[in-house]
């Protein structure tokens, strides 16, 4: 007897869109142009990039402002909620908070993580946000133990909660222990908190486990078809949306990436230290149908598959801006929350 067709996909998903302050505009351009930029193109909310506030901060105040001057940015903050309370738009997180977890306990290191928590979630407070993203740490020399991992995470979970705050965490596809996404999963599952949970990204999946910057082909390298590359990264998709609750799920990024002409240099960087995807990371991941060759599609349909129906984020870091965008940044945003639609629909086709 044949099995039953599947369901049809979904006709209507309805998700609420977030653009990352980070991922658009140039350094000439202000907050507040940004802000308005993504509201008159229909995003409700932003991701606060600390460098934005940072910036934001320096120029109100007339000098440097340091990363750890906390009661510079949190007044900066009080004024950033008040900006986008008159634009009503929500600070949806803020970030990025890197190389937190894994240092060795009473280390310079480990207790330098956690001063910094600490003067974040001030910020948060000023902010009237309750969400802190944390990226996968690429530092070196941290602890091999995904439980180790875990147990710093819980320790920012327990920190964050008496002011009702979660922690997002997200996958780096260059990080030194938590890559992939199962990987950030299974701390989150160990770290076992009921106010953490996962920061899920396109480019940081897709371009970890399906795309490489280092190969000629612009394919995981090692494997011998792109058939092969693509069996695989379907079955961890398909994992993804059977194991992974959609109330775990705190907010979706979308990006692409350029297939990269020459390859990069598989060693870190020489100067940074940064590993190869990580410099694909920072300046190569433009809009999705903007020039980019990641299979997008098929992660988002795993993601929708779980249920999950909240924000959709675009965090893409395109160092052509400049020739492609200049200072049109409201078509820029129109233009995002149109890839935004066409990717929803294409991925039902993978449903």
């Amino acid at each position: 007897m044949a099995p039953p067709p599947p369901p049809p996909p979904p006709k209507d998903i309805s998700v609420p869109l977030c653009f990352a302050s980070c991922s658009i505009g140039l350094p000439r351009h202000t907050l507040h142009q940004k802000i308005e930029a993504v509201v008159h193109a229909g995003f409700r909310a932003i991701e606060l990039s600390m460098p934005d506030l940072i910036s934001y901060a320096s120029a109100k105040f007339g000098r440097d402002v340091r990363p750890d001057d906390y009661d510079a940015l949190c007044d900066a903050g009080l004024q950033v909620r008040d900006l986008c309370h008159r634009h009503d738009v929500e600070i949806l997180v803020l970030q990025p908070f890197a190389n937190f977890e894994g240092w060795r306990p009473g280390s310079n290191e480990h207790k330098a993580a956690f001063k910094r928590a600490r003067g974040w979630m001030d910020i948060m407070a000023a902010l009237g946000t309750d969400m802190l993203q944390v990226g996968s740490s690429d530092s070196p020399g941290i602890a091999s133990s995904l439980e180790e991992l875990a147990g710093d995470l819980a320790s920012l979970a327990d920190l964050l909660a008496p002011r009702g705050f979660r922690v997002a965490y997200e996958n780096w596809c260059w990080a030194t222990r938590a890559p992939t996404w199962k990987d950030v999963w299974q701390i989150v599952e160990l770290a076992a908190r009921p106010n953490i949970g996962l920061c899920l990204d396109t480019f940081q999946t897709a371009g970890g486990e399906w795309g490489d910057p280092t190969t000629e082909t612009g394919l995981v390298g090692g494997v011998s078809t792109e058939a092969e590359v693509t069996s695989r990264y379907r079955s961890s998709l398909d994992e993804l949306a059977r194991t992974v609750p959609a109330d775990k799920i705190y907010f979706l990024q979308i990006s692409d990436a350029y297939r990269m002409s020459p390859p990069l240099d598989p060693e870190p960087d020489k100067e940074s230290g940064l590993r190869p995807r990580g410099r694909w990371s920072h300046s190569f991941r433009p809009l999705p149908y903007d020039g980019g060759y990641l299979p997008l599609a098929p992660f988002v349909a795993a993601v929708l598959a779980t249920g999950f129906r909240g924000y959709f984020s675009m965090e893409v870091f395109d160092g052509r801006f400049e020739e492609k965008y200049g200072d049109d940044l409201e078509g820029f945003a129109r233009k995002a929350a149109g890839a935004n639609a066409r990717l929803i629909e294409d991925a039902k086709g993978y449903m």
